[in-house]
């Protein structure tokens, strides 16, 4: 094969991971201030949130037109039609997790019209500041095809489900014990449950680094606690 056809083709490859990375940065940005404007009541930082959202749907669509492209016109196999596969499954999870720091937005904009609620606020904040430094995690580790990196985050998959589950505890005995609470309540076990999902999302994005680096599949289940429903 010409050698100016291979580095084409190795460029074109390169120019999706690093579009993917580029994604995964706006990504972690978004959720940071998602959690951000809980903690801070800010409102106009929940509704910048909700108004960047379509940055990063245009960027999974890029990433998916690009993929696409590559496989049709170049035909990769094997480690090469892992990778390209990898951006594209890494690209539809960080887009989802922009939906979910979009819907925190959302709630955010209905809680600031209640009532503070302090140490509720400092439960979703150290719930955040875990499921932001996942996924910052994990984002390094597809940057750098970093494996044991990417195992790491999935093995403390369970650590965002025990934050999850003391808040819905926490959150229930403030509903009982002041019914004036249950709107603002409600509206944060929905923001803890997008965060809990979030962390879910870095999981998956692990897993995706795990079969592009090694070709198999992860085996056994996630690491999980018994998870408490919303």
């Amino acid at each position: 094969m010409n050698e100016h056809i291979v580095k084409s083709y190795e460029d074109e490859l390169n120019g999706l991971s690093a579009e993917c990375v580029r994604m995964g940065g706006l990504a972690e940005a978004q959720v940071a201030d998602a959690v951000n404007s809980v903690v801070k009541r800010n409102q106009d930082l929940a509704s910048a949130v909700v108004a960047r959202d379509d940055k990063l749907d245009e960027a999974e669509r890029e990433i998916e037109r690009r993929t696409i492209r590559l496989i049709a016109l170049r035909q990769p196999v094997a480690d090469d039609l892992r990778r390209a596969m990898a951006a594209m499954k890494v690209a539809a999870n960080l887009e989802r997790c922009g939906d979910l720091a979009k819907n925190i937005a959302k709630r955010t904009l209905v809680i600031i019209e209640s009532d503070p609620l302090t140490p509720l606020t400092r439960s979703i904040e150290r719930m955040g500041k875990l499921v932001q430094g996942r996924l910052t995690s994990v984002i390094d580790a597809y940057s750098r095809s970093d494996l044991e990196r990417a195992l790491a985050v999935w093995s403390q998959d369970d650590e965002v489900d025990e934050h999850y589950n003391a808040l819905f505890r926490e959150l229930l005995t403030y509903m009982m014990g002041d019914p004036r609470t249950i709107t603002a309540c409600a509206h944060m076990l929905f923001v803890a449950k997008n965060l809990e999902r979030i962390g879910d999302h870095a999981t998956n994005i692990a897993e995706i680094v795990h079969y592009e680096i090694t070709g198999a599949e992860m085996t056994g289940g996630r690491p999980k606690t018994d998870a408490l429903q919303a």
